[in-house]
């Protein structure tokens, strides 16, 4: 099958890719805030780390129901119609987030989050895919995942420090202004993206279409590293503010400069690795990053005793690991699947990683507990599982390549 990939000018290409960057710079900040907010909804509501953990995979089984549903009608639909549709809606939902009167309608509107954020990742990298030549695609990914180190830098911190001043849900209102702003750039800038749409999918075929993604072999293994990567992360971050400021003594309005060191240094890193996974290889990239994350993890799960300043200088090595390792998957993840099935895998593969994290938050919840002293116990196991579980992704990563032309699990070939 013939590439559907559309060139643009490189300015224009500039611009989109950066208007793609700030959409999931809302999704993500939407997604992380919930995070250093801890410790005030847990005063604010009197509910424990766990009921945290519980709003935060909320989303993320909400997101990878969205997801999976997605993958049914993703690549039915002009990529920037499908963009900007879920994005109002996403709007929408931090708008529900702002105003919610008790946790338990906070916990309903994180929910709401999920099911409209979770396919914006998807759709962006299935824009990605049909834009940008397979040559450049780790650089392209490293642009738009600097999303990530944008919400560390700007969008957490802002965030935090608003919520100290003005209440927990002035980042979700502050998060509907961006979202209204960065839709309407989206509206004018974006080219019509409909190059999938070569022939109309019949509703009759796109429940198998759907169960073919998980007959393919090639398929299933790349689905097996996105959730277990994902999984890694969230049994570790949902917990770091409550751990800094329950275990360490750090003051609730001081986790903006954590976040703030950890953010800018991942600023500078997110294009670095994108562009040295096209050079070396997704595949290695991976395996150097995601072998060094065991450190930090390790050290962040057991942390001791230190001040404000040495969290700062550390935060910066645990951020640049963890979400540096998640550009060589993302990119490797674009080369799976054929173009015309690109849009439904890349959903399929975020419903899983969705999970993953909810599983992974969820789990680390459960494993841990506030002790008689009022530190939050139980920290440390959640990070010999999420290196032992890291350990098994740069071993599997290796089995992950170009699935669009595997056969099918059971077919075989003809000689």
């Amino acid at each position: 099958m013939t590439t559907i990939t559309i060139p643009l000018p490189p300015a224009r290409e500039r611009v989109v890719l950066w208007l793609l960057a700030l959409t999931q710079f809302t999704v993500i900040m939407d997604f992380m805030v919930m995070m250093p907010l801890a410790p005030q909804l847990m005063r604010a509501f009197s509910i424990t780390p766990a009921a945290v953990s519980g709003a935060v995979s909320a989303y993320a089984w909400c997101a990878g129901l969205s997801g999976l549903l997605a993958s049914m009608y993703i690549d039915r639909f002009d990529r920037k119609r499908l963009l900007l549709a879920m994005f109002a809606l996403f709007t929408l939902s931090n708008l529900a987030c702002a105003v919610a009167p008790n946790f338990h309608v906070l916990v309903l509107s994180r929910a709401f989050a999920g099911l409209t954020g979770g396919v914006l990742g998807s759709i962006i990298m299935a824009i990605i895919g049909d834009l940008i030549p397979v040559e450049r695609r780790g650089a392209a990914t490293g642009v738009v995942m600097t999303s990530f180190s944008l919400a560390a830098v700007a969008g957490v911190p802002t965030g935090v420090m608003l919520a100290a001043h003005y209440g927990w849900a002035s980042p979700f209102y502050l998060l509907v202004l961006l979202s209204l702003l960065i839709w309407g750039g989206a509206w004018r800038v974006l080219p019509s993206l409909a190059g999938h749409l070569t022939r109309p999918v019949p509703l009759s075929e796109v429940l198998p279409n759907l169960i073919g993604l998980y007959r393919v072999g090639g398929h299933l293994k790349a689905f097996l590293l996105s959730g277990v990567n994902m999984m890694t992360g969230m049994l570790v971050i949902p917990f770091i503010s409550p751990m800094l400021v329950e275990n360490i003594g750090v003051q609730p309005a001081d986790i903006t400069w954590v976040y703030l060191a950890g953010g800018v240094a991942t600023l500078f890193s997110a294009r670095m690795i994108g562009k040295w996974s096209d050079r070396a290889g997704a595949q290695r990239v991976y395996r150097y990053i995601a072998l060094f994350s065991i450190l930090p993890i390790m050290f962040m799960t057991h942390m001791p005793v230190i001040p404000l300043a040495a969290v700062m200088l550390f935060f910066p090595f645990f951020m640049t690991a963890i979400s540096g390792r998640n550009i060589p998957m993302q990119a490797l993840m674009t080369t799976v699947p054929e173009p015309a099935r690109r849009g439904a895998f890349l959903s399929s593969s975020s419903a899983i990683q969705q999970v993953g994290s909810g599983f992974g938050a969820l789990a680390g919840g459960w494993m841990l507990h506030t002790d008689a002293a009022g530190h939050i116990a139980g920290y440390g196991l959640n990070g010999w599982i999420a290196a032992g579980l890291t350990l098994f992704s740069v071993l599997w990563v290796g089995r992950v390549g170009a699935a669009a032309k595997a056969a099918p699990v059971g077919e075989r070939k003809v000689a």
